[in-house]
Formats: structure tokens, sequence, C-alpha cells
């Protein structure tokens, strides 16, 4: 071979032998970097699972120098959403660190604690406050170690607690109220153990139980059932419930104090079960009501009994008499039910007031307790009437002998407020089961038998009959006809005038009350009067009379015509009345009328039932300028001395009289006496009922001062007054009304008397 080809050869396997190793180098290196690659991928996935499981925390991890600042060397991605700052700001350490968010009143205690956890080696918990870059304050708790290197570094996790700190907060302050309402509270509080023992109690407990503290009270009470309850049997009752129920509410029961003092409580409590199901104990309020209770008990009391008299009242009297007709209709006897009015009460309790009327009922209601066996029943319905149920055997004849032992009882004098005063009553009895077998139909019929012993004259006792039904239809109606009559005012005034027997003219007017029927006509009211007193609907028809008298005397001095005086009756009812004077003042004021244009008669016997209170009365009254008489004198007792005193300005003689003069000595002697009296004691004297021409002819004689009556005039309406009134003007100078009225007389010549010269039936 030669040696160019020897040397080609040797070339190529030089090569070859360069590939060889270049290959083998390469294959080295890529095994070698393959090697290595495969921790790097590992490294890189830790790394990316280091950092995933980093942002999945809702916190922040971090690791930091121990210095002022806490200098940031690593913070995880958490910080953002924990405190509002980024990973990269709180690294570059010029922006945030802890002294920026940490709340300046937690900053050092924090501080504190973690270089205490470091120098001890320990590891460091610690909780606080954070602002956040938004304001907001967060609760954060911090948990972490310090690392031995230079410098020292601290690593650890941030979470925000935030929910739960305030929950247990929430948590805190609700025991903190939980216990101060349980130290605090008014009403007791308890826990009690199945078998009667007190668990926990609070202060107001143990003082409800008379015990000083809480603790004394569950020390001294080891059996609930007989060292606290009155009455075993209660408590007993109240484990039942507790038992099948789970809950009792408002349970009242009566207890014994540790004093011994015994007192009522309500009780509300509920069983206390665990998870399973089982009984741990009951618990629940106790509150002292033995206040309500004894309140409870008076309105009871005062819910069935009469508050003045003490007596049981209608509402327990329809009840014991329904068990009473029960008991007599299984034992065959019967019961009588007797109703007792007060006779003329209303009169006295008018004149001496509600308190002497009050003692006066007690006083008559211990009469008829006296009178009645333990069995029988005393009532008070209302004003003046009382009923007894009495029961018994045979026809009633023991029921009359109570009855009578009754009235004789009742119309003994009692003594009221230093008086002495005496009532009688009327009774009515009506039988059960004859006269009636339900409440409504007995009281009924026994009503209807009292007003048939009214009509008997009072103080007397009826029983029940059939017949009586008519004359008490008859009185109903005429009750209900009156109240019709006041409701619509169905009332009219007639005006007599009065003659002056000096002047010989108009002396002025008396109102007189007549009620209208269903034709218009015009009926005398003496059926009604007494009705009206009765029922106390008087005192509006009077008050309608003295505001159309008014009203009307006012309207004659608007057409020009002088002034007059007109004259209405009080009725007792009126003058008791402790505004009669704000009545009469409302009257005149409302009538624009001077209060010497009126004038209020009353009677002998009114004024003087009462003297001493009517006294004061008339006084109020005569100070308004109103002028005051006394009608009917004659026909009652009439003290001088109060006479006197009495501020009235004329006396009435009562018709009566006048009726019978020139027929009897003792009437003419009487007439006379008054006419003396009266100008004895500066009073002018009216004779009313003159009818006759012998009776004005006695009347001049003895200088009577003026008269009314149908010898004069009938009543006559506001339109026939009006036209008297003008004609006695238009007469001027001529005759006189008197001396027109005596030349009338035939048989006998014409008085002589000297009128005066002026116009003489004005006020005087």
């Amino acid at each position: 071979m030669s040696a160019a080809k020897q040397i080609a050869v040797s070339e190529t396997e030089t090569m070859a032998t360069q590939l060889d190793l270049q290959a083998s180098m390469r294959a080295a290196r890529e095994n070698s970097e393959q090697k290595i690659d495969l921790p790097r991928q590992a490294l890189h996935g830790k790394e990316h699972m280091l950092t995933t499981l980093m942002s999945n925390f809702h916190g922040m991890a971090y690791r930091c120098r121990n210095d002022a600042q806490r200098t940031m060397e690593f913070v995880s991605a958490g910080c953002h959403e924990l405190t509002g700052y980024r990973a990269e700001e709180w690294l570059d350490g010029s922006r945030i660190c802890f002294e920026t968010i940490a709340h300046p009143e937690d900053c050092v205690r924090v501080r504190e604690e973690i270089n205490a956890a470091v120098r001890d080696k320990r590891r460091f918990f610690v909780e606080y406050r954070i602002q956040c870059r938004n304001g907001e304050i967060k609760w954060v708790w911090e948990r972490g170690v310090g690392i031995d290197a230079e410098p020292i570094a601290l690593e650890g996790f941030i979470e925000n607690v935030t929910e739960r700190k305030l929950s247990m907060q929430s948590l805190q302050q609700a025991e903190r109220s939980f216990r101060s309402i349980f130290e605090n509270a008014t009403a007791g509080i308890f826990q009690t153990s199945p078998d009667g023992r007190y668990l926990n109690v609070n202060p107001a407990l143990a003082g409800i139980y008379g015990f000083a503290t809480a603790a004394e009270l569950i020390a001294t009470i080891g059996d609930i059932r007989h060292q606290v309850y009155v009455d075993g049997a209660r408590h007993a009752e109240f484990m039942r419930l507790m038992r099948d129920e789970g809950t009792v509410t408002n349970f009242v029961s009566e207890i014994r104090r540790k004093d011994g003092l015994c007192i009522w409580i309500a009780e509300n409590a509920r069983t206390v079960l665990d998870e399973a199901g089982n009984l741990l104990f009951y618990e629940g309020t106790a509150e002292d009501v033995t206040e309500s209770k004894l309140n409870q008990e008076k309105l009871e009391h005062l819910a069935n009994h009469d508050p003045v008299t003490g007596l049981p009242n209608r509402l327990l009297m329809n009840d014991r008499l329904r068990q009473m007709m029960l008991s007599a209709q299984r034992s065959n006897n019967i019961v009588a039910v007797a109703l007792v009015d007060l006779d003329h009460f209303k009169l006295i309790n008018d004149t001496f007031g509600h308190n002497c009327g009050d003692q006066l009922l007690q006083t008559m209601a211990q009469r008829m307790l006296d009178c009645v066996r333990e069995s029988d029943t005393v009532v008070r319905l209302g004003g003046d009437e009382f009923v007894l149920l009495l029961s018994g055997a045979g026809r009633g004849e023991a029921m009359s002998q109570v009855v009578q032992r009754l009235l004789q009882k009742v119309s003994r004098p009692s003594q009221i407020e230093g008086r002495e005063l005496s009532v009688s009553c009327s009774v009515g009895v009506s039988i059960f089961p004859r006269d009636g077998r339900d409440v409504q139909t007995l009281l009924k019929n026994a009503d209807t038998a009292m007003y048939k012993a009214k009509e008997f004259g009072r103080n007397n006792f009826q029983f029940y009959s059939t017949d009586m039904n008519a004359a008490i239809a008859a009185r109903l109606e005429m009750q209900s006809a009156l109240r019709h009559a006041v409701e619509h005012q169905q009332f009219a005034l007639l005006y007599q005038p009065k003659l002056d027997l000096v002047s010989g003219r108009l002396a002025g007017m008396e109102a007189l009350l007549r009620v209208k029927d269903e034709q218009g006509g015009l009926s005398l009211p003496e059926n009604f009067i007494q009705l009206a007193e009765e029922t106390g609907l008087i005192v509006p028809i009077g008050e309608w009379v003295m505001r159309e008298a008014c009203t009307f005397n006012k309207s004659l001095q608007e057409r020009g015509l002088p002034p007059m005086r007109v004259a209405i009756n009080l009725s007792a009812r009126q003058l008791t009345r402790y505004d009669l004077v704000r009545a009469v003042e409302q009257a005149l004021s409302e009538a624009q009328l001077p209060a010497e244009c009126l004038e209020l008669e009353l009677t002998e016997s009114m004024v003087m039932h009462d003297p001493d209170g009517v006294i004061s009365i008339l006084a109020q009254l005569k100070a308004l300028g109103v002028q005051l008489s006394i009608d009917d004198f004659g026909t009652g007792y009439s003290s001088l001395n109060y006479l006197k005193r009495f501020p009235v300005s004329s006396l009435k003689i009562d018709q009566s009289f006048v009726h019978d003069l020139g027929q009897e000595e003792n009437a003419s002697a009487i007439v006379k006496a008054v006419i003396s009296l009266g100008h004895s004691l500066d009073m002018k004297v009216i004779a009313e009922g003159v009818e006759t021409q012998k009776q004005l002819s006695f009347l001049l004689e003895n200088r009577c001062d003026a008269i009314q009556g149908f010898l004069f005039s009938r009543p006559l309406a506001a339109a026939e007054f009006v036209t008297l009134v003008e004609s006695e003007i238009h007469n001027g100078a001529g005759p006189s009304l008197l001396h027109q009225l005596c030349s009338t007389f035939i048989d006998k010549p014409v008085p002589e008397f000297t009128p005066k010269p002026t116009f003489a039936f004005g006020p005087s």
C-alpha cells in the first residue's frame, strides 16, 4: 500500500475515532443533563405545590427579621386578602411593615409577647388587631417561632379570626348579660332537681323566700314539697304537669317563707333534657303575687258585693236565688223574694248628702241582717232597694213574720251625724214556685207587689197577686210617657197674672207647667210630678221651665213692655242640687234677663227640711239678685227663728186656706195671722187660688198685698198674656184691672183703695 494511501487510511481512522469520541461525550453530556433535570423538575414541582398550598391558605405565611420593622424576607400571596397589601409591597419594606398595620393599642403587647417567646426559645401565639389598607379593623391570630440565625428571623402564619372573635365577644356579652339578669332580676329564677332540691337560685328568689342569700336558701331547703309548699298536693300537681306537659304557666301556689309568713307565688317553668332526651333538671321563674292575689280576691268581692253596705249585689243574688230554687225543688219547699224599698230615702239623701245617706243604708242593712237566719240572704240591689231571699216550708207564714219584724226594725229612729232620722219601708213579696220559676219573673212580681204597698200608704208589705199587673202596667206606661215628654220637650208654659191689691195693677206672673198630649192639648202635670221626683226627671224638667220662663220674660221687655217678675216653682231635688245656683245663672245669662226679674218659689216643707243647708243656698241666690218666696205657707211647720233668717221677700198663702175664707173661722184667723206675720217680717203676702168675691173682699180688708186666681185670670198662653199686658198699658190712666174686676160685682160695692200714680207691675 502506498504511503499516500496509508496516510489517507490513517486520517480516516483518526476522524472516525474523533467522531466516536464526540458521540460518546455527547451521550455522556445528555445523560448527565437528564440526571440534573430530574431533581430540578422535582424541585420545581415542589415549589409549585408549595406556592399552590400557600395561595389556598386563608391567611398569610411569612419569614421576617426580628428587627424593629419586622422586615419581610418572604410573604405568601394571602397577605393581599388579609391586609389589602400585595407581597411586593411587604417585601419592599419601605411602604408597609408590622408597625404600620398593628393596632396602636396592641402593638407594644404583641412585640413583648413575641420577644419573650424568642428569648425562651418557644413558639409564640398572639391575638391582636390590625388595620387594613381600606381602614377596616380585623382580629388576627399569629403563631410562629424564632429561627436561630444571624440575624434572628421569625417564621409564622397570621390568620383572620375576626368572625370567631366577634362571636366569642357576643357570647361573652350574652353570658355577662344573662348573669346580670340572673343576679339582678326582680323575679326569682331557679333550677331544681327532679327529687325536689334547689340546684341554683338567684338573689331575688332568696329574698322572696325570706333568705339572706341564694347559698343559704340552697343549703337550707332540701325538700321543696314539705319545706316550701303550704299545700303539698299543690306541689304534686306542679310535678304532674311537668311530667305530662313539660311546662307550667302562671302556676299560683301558697308557700311558706323562712320566717313562717305565708305568701302567694306564680311559677313558670319547663323541663330541661339532655341530647338523649333524659331529664336533667327543671328551670323557671317565680314571682310574689300576694298583693295581686289579695287584690283579685277584693275585686271578686267587690264584683259580687255592694261597696256601701257589704251585702251581696244583684250578680251574687242571681246565683244564690238559683241555688235556693234548686234546693227548694228537691225538698219541696218554697223561696220568698222580698223586695224592700226605703220610703223617702231620696229626700234624706238629697237633703243631708250622700255620706249621711250611706250611713243610713248601712244601718238599715244591719237591721235587715238581724231579721233573717244565716241560711237566708240580704241583698242590696242599688239606691234604696234591698232584697231578702228567704227559704222555708209551708205557705209563707214564717216569711210574713220576718217581713213584719223587718218593718218594725226599719222604722225605728236612727242617729246619723247628730240627727235623728226616721224612714219606713214598703215591701213586696213573691213566692217560688207559685209566682214564678225564674229569677227575673220573681223579681218583677216582687217589684209589682212593692209598688202596691206604696199605694196603700207605705210602711206595709204586700204579697204578689196576678191582679197587680194592671196597676204596675199603668205606672210603667206613665213613666215611659214622662221620659218621652222629657226627651222631646213636650211641655208648654202658661202664665197666670198676679194682681197688686195696692196699686190695682199687674204685679207679675207665675209660670205653670203643662204637658202636651198627642193631639196637641195641654194637661195638668199633677199626675206626673210625683213620678218625676222619684225618677229624678224633675231636674231636667225644672231646668227647661227656668230657661223657657226667662226667655219669655225677656221677650216681653224686647217688645217695649215694662219689666216684670216671673215666678217659677222649685222642686225639692232642684233645691238640694249642688249646681242649682249655676243653673240659675246659666238660664239668666242665656236669656240676658236681669236677675231681679226672676222669682223662685219654694214650699214651706222644703225649706224647713234642712233649714241650715237651705239658708246657704238661698243666700247665694239672693246675692245674684233673684227674688225668693215661700209657697203654700201655712201647710207646714215653720220655725219663726228660721223664717226671719230666710232671705225671702214674700209669702204665698196656701189656697186651701183661701178656699175656706168666709166658711171657717179658723181659716180666716190663719189668713189674718199670715198677713200680719209677713208684714211684721217686711215681706209681701200673696194669696193664691182666689176665686170668689168674698175671698177678694176679705183679702182687701186685711191688707193682703197681691192675689192670683181664677177670679182675676186663668193661666194664659204666652200670646194671651202679652195681649193682657198691652191692654193694661193702653188703658193708661183709666180704671185699673182691680177696679174693672170689682166693677163686675153687683151685689157689693167696689172696695175703696188708692192706686199708686206709677205703673205698678214691675219688680218691687
